[in-house]
């Protein structure tokens, strides 16, 4: 009789099979619950990190994407052009094509930059402009003279390429004025021009139009009727005559070396190469930007100097806007623009 059977014989219940041989045992089971455990917690703690991470980097490019798309509250940044020690600077005012409102606009923000910064000690105004508007250009001339009154600081005009008309206007502002060999400038006067669309309108559109004015002279000149005699002396007695003295003026003010009677003689639209402007006085010095900062350390009294140019930081909203304005909006706007006479302190070609 075997062993079971003799435990049966006894009353007593029969052994299990031995899980040795058929399972896990009872040890190795409790030890692999803790073993799973562990693993969840640690991949438990690891996601929970990610999600911070994430979180944190998500905040990191929130800020960054508001920061380019405000831009700096201060509005302009500084780009260093030559080494030197920044508790002595000389700050580059540009000017550069065509000289409108908001050309006036950014040379303000880049004077009153340089006027709030205690460790400027002078200015170079470079301009590369040829010319344009008439307020705009006088605007221009005018916040240099108050700067320089106001402040006591040497400013130097620097002309690279084109300084003519209006960009001749500006510099005269400033105490010497130092041009590069190419430069073209002078051109001093004053061009008038607008558009007449009478033909247009009337014989290749069949429009007729219709001006109802409160005397002959409100809508003189006119883009729907042909210039006359009259009115062309009209418009050179109101418009062209006032600018061009003030033109003539400004200069001879300007320029010390050159009386009124020499700026008239000059002033007959007739541009310049440096050296002929060297001649006759219209410039002081035929150089390179490296001349002028030697010119404005000689006036402030300082042996070296940090120079640095202003310049927009890159904004988002502003590169938007940008792309958004090379599309042409042809509104009621810009037809008037297109419509009105200018007068204008500008060469062209």
């Amino acid at each position: 009789m075997d062993f079971e059977q003799d435990n049966e014989w006894h009353g007593l219940p029969a052994r299990e099979p031995s899980p040795c041989t058929d399972g896990p045992s009872e040890n190795t089971a409790k030890m692999a619950v803790p073993q799973k455990r562990g693993w969840k917690i640690f991949w438990g703690i690891v996601l929970a990190l990610s999600i911070i991470a994430n979180f944190f980097l998500l905040m990191v490019l929130i800020g960054v994407i508001a920061f380019f798309a405000t831009g700096r509250r201060d509005g302009l940044a500084e780009e260093v052009l030559r080494d030197g020690p920044r508790r002595a600077k000389i700050a580059v005012i540009s000017v550069e094509g065509i000289i409108n409102d908001e050309q006036f606009e950014n040379v303000y923000r880049q004077l009153n930059y340089a006027r709030n910064d205690r460790q400027v000690k002078g200015l170079i105004v470079r301009i590369n402009s040829p010319g344009g508007t008439i307020s705009g250009s006088d605007r221009i001339y005018n916040e240099i003279c108050r700067f320089r009154q106001e402040e006591g600081k040497p400013v130097i005009a620097f002309m690279q390429g084109v300084a003519a008309s209006g960009g001749y206007y500006t510099s005269v502002a400033c105490e010497r004025i130092v041009a590069e060999p190419t430069t073209i400038t002078g051109s001093i006067g004053v061009m008038f021009g607008h558009f007449i669309l009478q033909d247009l309108l009337e014989e290749k559109l069949g429009i007729q139009p219709v001006i109802i004015t409160s005397g002959p002279k409100k809508d003189w000149p006119s883009s729907f009727q042909q210039i006359t005699e009259e009115q062309r002396q009209y418009i050179q007695d109101k418009l062209i005559s006032p600018a061009y003295n003030r033109f003539m003026e400004v200069v001879a003010d300007g320029r010390q070396a050159l009386s009124l009677d020499d700026v008239r003689c000059l002033a007959d639209g007739s541009i310049y190469g440096a050296q002929e402007a060297r001649d006759v006085n219209l410039i002081d010095e035929i150089g390179y930007l490296d001349d002028a900062i030697e010119q404005v350390k000689l006036l402030a009294g300082i042996e070296k100097a940090q120079v640095v140019e202003y310049s927009e930081p890159f904004s988002l909203t502003g590169f938007l806007s940008s792309g958004s304005r090379s599309f042409l909006k042809f509104d009621k706007d810009k037809l008037y623009e297109l419509c009105t006479p200018q007068v204008l302190y500008l060469w062209s070609i």
